[in-house]
């Protein structure tokens, strides 16, 4: 590994220094940075359109989805630029979560099967933030196994015709478009007989339920598809190879949730400055700096992990499952701080107001959230799965319904 900036990335980065330091919002800064996990609030403005807002600003410039070609509203930049990005751009990116799974999920899957008229209609305008994506997944039987999924997708002369559910979908409420994965045929084995698909949030029969999270928030949806109508224009793939289509997505998610999960470890850290014990600061207690070493090793070790699949892109090499392992590590790490953190404020970990609770009440936050974080993007069970298979070289698990047909497959139902 290689942690130094070649002449042209220091040239590259402070370019990208200067520009973010003469535009960003600074007025949110102070906002931002106290931002609970999950949740940002910006005291009155609208979250949406200060994200659109900056979004736009970087588009205009040039900053966009960097890794993009230029015709679909990209910078046509290498990979270690858009890394360097992301290193600069710092506080300003959480503005950016609105557009992680359109920017970094669905546009690689239209840039990869879409229709170069497509690309130019529905590309720019995701990059500029100007319409917002999402993806339509896992559904309420399928669990961790997307192929189990059973909404349906009929031919019906130059339509399809869909009915069935999806759920947990990040920003369904808010989105514009989204890219869905249904069954088209079910007499072949299920990762054969699955068919890709975009379309518009809007589509008639299409119906979106946020769902009430134990945090308060509803950033997940319940999407029901009845008798939706969607042209054969729309599908990405070949009928029949949506598996094909739906792991070029999944891969970039792996890469775009992966490389940028927080742990909590920094404000850990700061707590443990500030909290007063009845002993003296926490910083001083033996059990804490215990703690707080083994984060940082850990911390450490994803940093440095990170920093193999960005010498990989430095060198313009494909990066290997570091982001898999950067998820499953981070995800159970993030939980495990939060938990000690609201142990270590004693009965005030119980307060939720970040008026009143230590650090903005963001352990509070992280705590709630972290159940989702460990599933959404693949389970830790997935991950290991993938780890132990393609890293590790292990036998893959036994599948008994690999090869039947997929209404063959024995189901829970009486």
């Amino acid at each position: 590994m290689n942690f130094e900036d070649t002449p042209q990335e220091a040239a590259f980065r402070a370019e990208v220094r200067a520009w973010i330091d003469a535009n960003a919002p600074k007025h949110l800064e102070p906002a931002l940075k106290k931002a609970g996990f999950g949740h940002v609030d910006l005291e009155g403005i609208d979250v949406m359109q200060a994200a659109k807002d900056w979004q736009a600003k970087k588009a205009d410039a040039g900053w966009a989805c960097l890794h993009w070609p230029k015709e679909y509203g990209g910078r046509g930049a290498t990979p270690i630029e858009r890394v360097i990005w992301q290193q600069e751009e710092g506080v300003y990116s959480t503005l950016g979560g609105t557009f992680i799974i359109g920017q970094g999920m669905c546009g690689p899957t239209m840039m990869a099967y879409a229709t170069e008229e497509q690309k130019r209609r529905y590309l720019p305008p995701l990059a500029r933030g100007e319409e917002v994506w999402c993806q339509l997944f896992s559904e309420p039987a399928g669990g961790s196994d997307l192929a189990g999924l059973r909404t349906r997708a009929e031919r019906d002369g130059d339509d399809w015709v869909i009915n069935g559910q999806k759920i947990w979908t990040s920003g369904a409420h808010y989105s514009d478009y989204g890219i869905l994965v249904t069954r088209s045929d079910p007499n072949v084995p299920k990762h054969q007989g699955l068919t890709f698909f975009f379309l518009s949030m809007k589509t008639p029969g299409v119906t979106i339920k946020p769902i009430k999270q134990v945090n308060g928030q509803s950033g997940f949806n319940e999407v029901f598809f009845d008798n939706v109508r969607i042209p054969d224009s729309q599908r990405l793939g070949k009928v029949g190879e949506g598996w094909k289509v739906s792991l070029t997505t999944l891969m970039n998610e792996r890469l775009a949730i992966g490389g940028t999960m927080p742990t909590g470890f920094p404000e850990m850290f700061e707590l443990a400055r500030e909290l007063e014990l009845e002993d003296g600061p926490a910083i001083r207690d033996k059990a804490v700096r215990n703690n707080l070493a083994d984060w940082h090793v850990k911390t450490n070790g994803l940093k440095y992990t990170a920093a193999r699949m960005i010498s990989a892109l430095s060198r313009g090499e494909t990066p290997g499952p570091e982001a898999s392992i950067g998820k499953l590590v981070a995800g159970a790490l993030m939980q495990d701080i939060a938990t000690y953190a609201i142990d270590l404020q004693d009965h005030a970990g119980a307060l939720v107001d970040p008026k009143l609770a230590a650090a903005n009440a963001r352990f509070q936050a992280m705590l709630l959230r972290s159940p989702a974080t460990r599933i959404e993007g693949g389970t830790d069970e997935i991950l290991r799965n993938i780890i132990a298979e393609r890293v590790l070289g292990l036998p893959a698990d036994m599948r008994a319904d690999k090869d039947l047909p997929f209404n063959k497959i024995p189901t829970g139902r009486g």
